[in-house]
């Protein structure tokens, strides 16, 4: 992977920030008044399949919309940005304000319990998974970690056997995965004291970030695609 050595300091620091965000997010879901995941679609696949088998109709139109509403926000974030390569000029700024716009549009919506929330929650999600994904080439994702996890156990495993192990994807799995853990620790931190608000700090977080990264494309010269080709 030797687009990820090129990495500019700026991207490191980005991605654990937005995992940061994802984690805080998906805790707010769990602590909220539907206990679930607005991240994680594995789970939320197996609770609309235990649905259906069930024959609960309702909870599996349910989840079948949550799913729907990531999936919806990954179009948005492909439509947005395009482009695989990561670069200075690509409309990452865009899609950041887009997401915060849908994490505040669900704050008043799940201070009622209302799950248009959830499906607003999940989309902005879905957005940002999307944005990272895209850049990345699917090798860093930062609304869940199970693939993470799974790198840590084959390269312990190769460094058991004496092979040699990618020490950068190493850091970017203790990356993601920490910051995603901390984001979880600071909303159960937050929830307590104010509820399904807890989501406005993820939304100003990204809108920050997104207005910061339009100021600093606008007087840095474009840069070099570092992507994956």
């Amino acid at each position: 992977m030797p687009w990820l050595r090129r990495l500019p300091r700026w991207a490191w620091y980005g991605t654990g920030v937005l995992a940061f965000i994802a984690g805080l997010v998906n805790a707010a879901g769990y602590l909220g008044f539907r206990h679930q995941s607005l991240s994680n679609m594995t789970g939320n696949d197996s609770l609309l399949g235990l649905a259906l088998g069930q024959g609960h109709g309702g909870e599996a139109l349910h989840w079948a919309l949550t799913i729907v509403a990531f999936v919806a926000g990954a179009v948005l974030s492909g439509a947005i940005v395009q482009k695989s390569t990561l670069k200075l000029g690509r409309r990452y700024g865009v899609a950041l304000v887009l997401e915060s716009i849908l994490l505040f549009a669900s704050v008043p919506l799940l201070d009622t319990s209302n799950v248009i929330g959830l499906y607003l929650a999940s989309m902005a999600v879905g957005l940002q998974n999307g944005m990272v994904t895209t850049y990345s080439g699917t090798l860093i994702r930062t609304t869940h970690v199970t693939g993470f996890f799974t790198d840590l156990g084959v390269y312990i495993g190769h460094y058991l056997r004496g092979l040699p192990v990618d020490t950068l994807r190493m850091r970017v799995t203790v990356l993601v995965a920490s910051s995603f853990m901390l984001g979880s620790a600071a909303g159960a931190v937050l929830f307590p004291f104010m509820g399904e608000r807890t989501l406005l700090i993820p939304a100003i977080l990204t809108g920050t970030c997104g207005l910061g990264y339009g100021l600093y494309r606008q007087y840095s010269r474009p840069g070099t695609p570092v992507g994956p080709k």
